[in-house]
């Protein structure tokens, strides 16, 4: 199958928008993206003779992209099950990193809905790097298990397994952190966050009207819960959201403080 440069060019930019925010809910670094965005470019240009139509253009493309997250990661480790633990400790050490932190709250309207999005990558990045690309493209970019094997050149039944794997490890963290999802959640961004600058009642009524707590106040089991969160993950892009500025400072101070030993410190940070 043959392309003209103005086709091939076409297709990629149809492309450009999810397979940026898919980078960066893996990478969660904004320069990073533009580095892989363009590397995955340049490769696809040069082998685009080598697209056989067995797959769409955007699952190829996908495969690509997954070959080069993939190749980032192998000199880098996962997060520990505490790395949120260790971020909220490092700015609470450091009156810089608050001040930082308050002025980057300031400069954008904090949304929870926003915030859940950004707590999925970080729940995501406790996994192996081929489960969290197995949980991304089937669970937000809605790719169908054939389109995962292909992208990820591994059986139905290894994707199968990596999804219910990667799942479960999920379901299992919110269930046992998510504050909004139980009363005796550990999580202490959500509520950190979202209560500087908001008072305590227009936080709690932003949080009732959230599907999923309304869900779990039913008595709505873990997997509904979880596709219910993932709906809502599916309808934001982090690049262009209102809280991208914050996040992106919080996910990289995570990175950061990720296998490091910190004193705990138990105050809000701002205070």
């Amino acid at each position: 199958m043959k392309y003209s440069e103005s086709e091939f060019n076409r297709l990629f930019k149809e492309n450009q928008s999810s397979l940026k925010s898919f980078i960066y809910r893996l990478v969660t670094n904004t320069e990073d993206v533009e580095d892989i965005c363009q590397e995955a470019f340049i490769k696809a240009y040069k082998n685009i003779e080598s697209f056989n139509g067995k797959s769409t253009f955007k699952t190829w493309l996908f495969a690509i992209t997954s070959n080069l997250i993939k190749d980032h990661f192998k000199a880098q480790k996962r997060w520990t099950r505490y790395a949120q633990d260790n971020c909220s400790q490092s700015i609470k050490n450091s009156i810089e990193s608050q001040d930082e932190t308050m002025r980057l709250y300031a400069l954008g309207k904090f949304e929870i809905r926003n915030h859940i999005d950004y707590c999925f990558t970080c729940v995501m990045k406790y996994l192996p790097i081929e489960r969290q690309i197995a949980i991304m493209l089937a669970d937000i970019y809605e790719f169908k298990i054939v389109e995962i094997a292909q992208i990820l050149n591994k059986t139905i039944g290894s994707v199968k397994h990596l999804l219910y794997n990667g799942r479960n490890t999920m379901k299992q963290v919110f269930n046992e952190d998510c504050i909004l999802i139980h009363k005796t959640g550990a999580c202490w961004k959500c509520s950190e966050l979202s209560n500087s600058g908001n008072t305590k009642a227009d936080t709690q009524q932003k949080i009732a009207k959230l599907e999923m707590v309304k869900a779990k106040n039913k008595g709505v089991d873990n997997a509904k819960l979880y596709t219910l969160r993932t709906q809502l993950v599916k309808a934001i892009n982090p690049l262009e959201s209102s809280s991208h500025e914050l996040h992106d400072f919080l996910l990289n101070q995570t990175d950061f403080a990720n296998n490091k030993s910190y004193s705990r410190i138990d105050k809000d940070c701002g205070e």
